[in-house]
């Protein structure tokens, strides 16, 4: 079906993907129409191509898929066209000036003979090079648009992809359509794949072959690795792509050759790396043992006396009565002894007072300090417990935000360093290669860097398992807290965090426990008690629980009727259900009501925030960031978010990066702390029914911990100790170096 008309109002129009809303004035009368325009102008013409559908809040409106913009006719309609801005360096007077010059011809002019318009009082080579290339472009892009459709790219993926090669897009997508999979965010080679056998582009095309390896090196980065077996690699591109492998291994090697992929040995295995992995995992190597070997800062006292004042000063400060156990001893005389070292260890081992000690003794020291955690809820723990400022790495490193860049850039680097004499990183069991890679370049030789965290909890998101890898490698100076403080032997879920790191069962308490089992006999029945205790029956039961927002369900899974959109659906409908006179704004699959919680679900360093307490903006949220939707505006389709003080607006592309958070997976939950924890125990697919899962996820409650499900599923968890491999070099390479010893206390 086709609808001409001209657009009166814009009511939402996305830059990047070219997604707009608005009202198309027809012959029949005002219509409401969604879809993609590559530039959308008020008081422009179209003719569209689409259907009527009834959308659940608006209405009728008209969905298109296709697109051309119609050029108007008669000397009025051509005023108003051209009147509105539709064309650079022509506004208002102009446009009277060349409709009364040029008639009916106005348009026919301007596209074909440009050069009579330096007839016209006010128009120069300057103005008249802008007004012929901004008419040049809108009629390009209709005629590019209709020829990427023929090749089997629908509107949205056109306006992207002209927006990066401009007029020659076609030419270049029929001679290498896989150059998207690289240039064009949300086209993956599956779908570059489709595009390629439209067109006819042969099966063992070098294009193909190599997008394809590039494709499996990049899967094998997203599940955490940082190289891959060169054999294993040959197998599964060749697999892929249905050819032989000695096609893959010819391509491979001519990758390498070029300089797009790297080759090495590790443990006599030949493997292959993407660039940036290799050169950040060499260069995390080499900056861990430059800072190492450099001279260890001087004391200027003994440590005996710089321990036991700070042990007075906490005491004064409220703290209780403090003296450090023997391996708090060992940890704190590591850290002031080495120019680097690791501090590691379970829940109630005593990795705070650490931290809280040696704040207090660089400050006695006159050493300028730094600490820092790599997402927001960590430095904000940080910054409780030890009453000392705290900031995210990227924050402390200046990310620098450059759209066309893929790489991280920081404006503290080796070029322009880290000023502090002490930097204390919390939380590194998160820090992946490339943020690892960007911190060490930042920090100068002869600065004092210190580790603390848990190496036993999941991996980083991102790729590399770096903090295992640097003690494994027993090159970097370790202390491994393992006794349990006093205090803490009465909390069961200390208690059976380490039970379960150590591949015991769990022990049950009584009713004044915080950890519980409640035993289901099916996903149905584990999802209905969830429902039942987050929707009011836990708030009842304990006093610290003063809303829904103190409980976290923590899920292994994103799938299934367990997995966190499933549950989130439920918990929304329970917690915040719809109410008649209060807006909400439906995003695809995703609806968002005032008071909903909502977590970000990437890095986004352009983004833009203001402080609630003094309006003073910033850029930068965060993976893992949570917070409340304060507001929702339907017609602008946008909605600000509360979230550490910090509003944010959420509108466009940016609703990709958010999303409910009344359950998480344990993934996303790293480096956070919740009062109370529900945990859902089901079959849950093979690689998710693992032992360091269950203790990262029972380790975020403070208070209580509640695992509902089947009690053979936590048993099989617990006793499943293969955490997901992940193929890295790092150890290697720091093997070869000098060792230190690992404190195993």
């Amino acid at each position: 079906m086709q609808k001409e008309g001209t657009l009166t109002k814009i009511i939402f129009n996305n830059a990047g993907n070219g997604y707009t809303v608005g009202i198309l004035d027809t012959d029949e009368g005002a219509i409401r129409i969604a879809g993609s325009i590559a530039d959308p102008r008020e008081g422009a013409s179209y003719s569209l191509e689409g259907k009527f559908h009834i959308h659940p809040k608006y209405g009728e409106q008209f969905s298109f898929t296709g697109y051309e913009e119609l050029m108007p006719e008669g000397e009025d309609a051509i005023y108003e066209f051209l009147a509105a801005g539709n064309i650079r360096g022509i506004g208002p007077k102009l446009a009277r000036t060349l409709v009364e010059t040029f008639g009916e011809e106005t348009l026919r002019v301007i596209e074909e003979t440009p050069e009579k318009l330096l007839r016209v009082s006010g128009i120069g080579p300057k103005s008249l090079s802008r007004i012929s290339e901004s008419f040049g472009e809108s009629r390009e892009f209709a005629s590019v648009s209709i020829e990427l459709r023929e090749l089997g790219i629908d509107m949205t993926y056109a306006v992207r992809i002209y927006k990066c090669y401009g007029r020659e897009s076609v030419d270049i997508v029929r001679e290498n359509p896989y150059i998207l999979v690289e240039d064009i965010r949300g086209i993956t080679f599956p779908r570059a794949d489709e595009i390629a056998e439209r067109i006819g582009i042969e099966h063992e095309s070098p294009y193909r072959i190599e997008s394809g390896i590039r494709y499996i090196l990049r899967n094998w980065a997203v599940s955490g690795s940082t190289l891959m077996p060169e054999k294993l690699l040959t197998e599964k591109t060749a697999e892929l792509l249905d050819t032989s492998r000695e096609i893959v291994n010819d391509a491979i090697k001519g990758l390498v050759f070029n300089g797009e992929l790297e080759e090495d040995v590790i443990d006599d295995v030949p493997v292959i790396y993407l660039y940036g992995y290799y050169h950040a995992e060499q260069r995390v190597a080499h900056n861990l043992a430059r800072i190492r070997d450099a001279s260890a800062v001087p004391l200027n006292a003994s440590i005996d006396n710089l321990i036991n004042d700070a042990e007075a000063g906490l005491e004064a400060d409220g703290a209780g009565q403090i003296s450090l156990s023997d391996d708090q001893l060992r940890a704190v005389e590591n850290a002031l002894t080495n120019s680097i070292s690791i501090i590691t260890g379970g829940p109630g081992t005593g990795k705070t007072t650490i931290l809280n000690v040696l704040v207090r003794i660089f400050r006695r020291l006159g050493l300028e300090t730094v600490l820092a955690a790599p997402t927001g809820r960590a430095a904000k723990r940080m910054e409780e417990a030890t009453g000392e400022p705290a900031m995210t790495i990227h924050r402390m490193l200046e990310y620098v935000y450059a759209e066309d860049e893929e790489v991280l850039n920081f404006g503290r680097n080796s070029e322009n360093p880290l000023s502090q004499d002490v930097v204390i990183v919390d939380e590194a069991s998160m820090i992946d290669i490339m943020l690892m890679d960007g911190l060490l370049e930042a920090v100068r030789t002869g600065t004092i860097l210190i580790f603390t965290g848990d190496a036993d909890q999941l991996p980083s998101v991102g790729a590399g398992n770096v903090l295992r890898d640097m003690i494994a490698s027993e090159s970097i100076c370790t202390t491994r807290l393992r006794d349990i403080f006093r205090q803490a032997e009465n909390s069961r879920i200390v208690m059976n965090s380490h039970l379960i790191n150590s591949g015991e069962y769990p022990e049950h308490g009584g009713r004044d426990s915080d950890f519980f089992i409640l035993q289901r006999n099916s996903e149905e029945e584990i999802a209905a008690t969830i429902r039942e205790m987050a929707g009011g029956r836990l708030q009842k039961g304990f006093d610290f629980i003063d809303s829904a927002d103190d409980i976290q369900v923590l899920t292994p899974t994103k799938r299934g009727l367990l997995g966190a959109p499933s549950l989130n659906t439920e918990l929304q409908e329970v917690l915040n259900p719809a109410k008649e006179g209060v807006a909400e704004l439906k995003i695809g699959g995703k609806v968002f009501r005032p008071g909903d919680k909502v977590m970000q679900l990437r890095n986004n360093y352009s983004a833009e925030w203001r402080s609630e307490s003094d309006w003073t903006s910033g850029e930068g949220i965060f993976n893992g960031d949570m917070g409340i939707v304060e507001s929702v505006d339907i017609h602008d389709r946008s909605m600000i978010v509360r979230s550490d003080g910090r509003l944010i607006t959420y509108e466009g592309d940016m609703f990709d990066e958010i999303d409910l958070a009344y359950a998480v997976t344990v993934h996303k939950s790293q480096g956070s702390e919740f009062n109370a924890v529900i945990i859902p125990a089901w079959r849950f697919p093979p690689m998710l029914m693992a032992r360091n899962l269950l203790y990262t996820a029972v380790t975020r409650g403070k208070k209580l911990v509640l695992i509902i499900g089947d009690p053979r599923c936590v048993k099989y968890m617990i006793d499943n100790n293969c955490s997901d491999e992940r193929y890295t070099g790092l150890k290697q390479r720091l093997s070869a170096q000098n060792s230190y010893t690992v404190f195993d206390m």
